[in-house]
């Protein structure tokens, strides 16, 4: 592999940014020294990173790549190689693909298909069931990110809802548990109401109405209640409301903390609004809900009651997309674009760089105790973005790598751009193109 010298580069890591030299010899960071001052060989390729800007790697901690059974809307291949466009380096993807990854044995293929496909590093999340516990309680919490609990909208045999079940998953699984947390009493309940008074005129601006905060608050403060009495880790995925942000704290370190909460782009960027342009293609589960719950989830990530930032990248495909919003299914593809829209909210003056590194790369390290990533450390992978914020990029179709081939963001123009991408030392990622030849690690964790 050689060496890489990044020469003169503004490297945004631990709270600072400074102007610094970074060399890479072969999958590790080998030294950060002041800016022109590593010196280099013939063999060593030189990168001029003058005026650009360097982060670790994105660690999404949530996404949908579909493989196996879902394939005609993404797989591995395609949306590993969207994700380290858009800066991302490493995924952990959920268990909701056909069949639904409920045992070790499905868990693990999974994993093979990844070592040959994947050119980001992976892991994935073992499923819980109403009826797996003890598939579960076999996880080996050194190889796989988490368990995964769908206390809502789910497919195949996903939905846990059965209250024993739930006992016996918080008290005896030792693993982080990740959930989505919707009420499927209410939900159900507000299908009905609004059904009858809507008919065929129903459609995603009611999506918030029948998911709603009600609906979200019952199911994450449930699981909050299982998780204090159980003394459990617990992460809730995609809060989607101002009400449930009350659920956390902020008061004392990551580190210490036995429940955490995340954030996804597309509640942070849209409100219910957005459905009158963009109906079922801004559908996810939760929902999109108003611009006060998009406030008051800003100031939770930036008063570190949230603690990461996602995506619940979930890709479906256009035609899908276009049936009714009943017929319509939720979610949407966003790994390509997660880093250029947090740099236009730095941009617009409500985040800052250090923040998005933080919330994107060091806490989802931290919190999931992922070995050697995360930061730009002498000694880590080398997973690496380098990105120009002065460089615009327009989003239309051409130039998504989506399989599913859409985005919430056509249109947008966004005032960055990501230049290269690095992970494990290879550049995978440059001026545009994917570079082929090398392909991601299986994540490993510090537990």
């Amino acid at each position: 592999m050689g060496e890489t010298l990044i020469k003169n580069v503004s490297i945004v890591n631990e709270g600072t940014v400074k102007i610094c030299d970074v060399l890479i010899s072969g999958e590790f960071i080998l030294s950060i020294e002041a800016a022109n001052s590593i010196g280099a060989d013939s063999t060593t390729k030189i990168i001029d990173g003058t005026g650009k800007h360097l982060f670790p790697g994105l660690i999404d901690d949530q996404v949908h790549f579909r493989e196996p059974g879902l394939t005609h809307k993404g797989d591995l291949h395609t949306e590993s190689r969207a994700a380290v466009a858009g800066g991302v380096t490493s995924y952990m993807e959920m268990p909701n693909t056909v069949p639904n990854a409920l045992s070790q044995t499905l868990l693990e293929e999974k994993y093979q298909r990844a070592s040959e496909v994947s050119i980001a590093n992976y892991s994935f999340f073992m499923g819980a069931s109403n009826d797996n516990l003890e598939e579960v309680l076999k996880t080996d919490g050194k190889r796989v990110c988490g368990v995964k609990v769908f206390m809502g909208s789910s497919t195949g045999n996903m939905l846990v809802d059965n209250q024993k079940t739930l006992e016996g998953i918080f008290s005896e699984c030792p693993l982080l548990i990740a959930t989505h947390c919707e009420d499927e009493a209410t939900i159900r309940n507000n299908m009905t109401k609004y059904a009858a008074e809507f008919g065929e005129n129903l459609s995603a601006i009611h999506h918030p109405l029948i998911r709603n905060a009600e609906a979200c608050y019952r199911s994450s403060s449930m699981s909050v209640e299982l998780a204090t009495k159980h003394n459990t880790r617990l992460h809730i995925l995609h809060i989607s409301t101002a009400r449930e942000t009350e659920l956390f704290r902020n008061d004392i370190p990551l580190s210490e903390k036995r429940i955490t909460a995340e954030a996804c782009i597309h509640h942070l960027w849209f409100s219910d609004k957005d459905y009158v342009e963009k109906g079922n293609f801004i559908k996810w589960n939760p929902a999109i809900k108003s611009s006060n719950d998009r406030e008051e989830i800003w100031k939770a990530v930036l008063d570190d009651r949230i603690d990461v930032i996602a995506t619940d990248h979930a890709p479906h495909t256009i035609e899908e997309k276009e049936q009714s919003y009943t017929k319509a299914p939720s979610g949407g593809p966003l790994v390509q674009h997660s880093l250029l829209a947090m740099l236009e909210f730095y941009h617009n003056g409500r985040i800052s760089l250090e923040t998005i590194t933080r919330k994107m790369s060091h806490a989802v390290a931290d919190m999931f105790s992922i070995d050697k990533r995360g930061y730009i450390r002498s000694g880590y992978y080398a997973d690496l973005v380098l990105a120009d914020l002065n460089a615009s990029q327009f989003v239309d179709r051409s130039s998504l790598l989506y399989k599913c081939g859409w985005s919430p963001f056509e249109g947008t123009t966004f005032k960055s751009s990501v230049q290269s991408t690095w992970v494990n030392g290879n550049l995978v990622w440059d001026n545009g193109s994917i570079v082929e030849g090398n392909l991601g690690q299986r994540l490993l964790f510090n537990r």
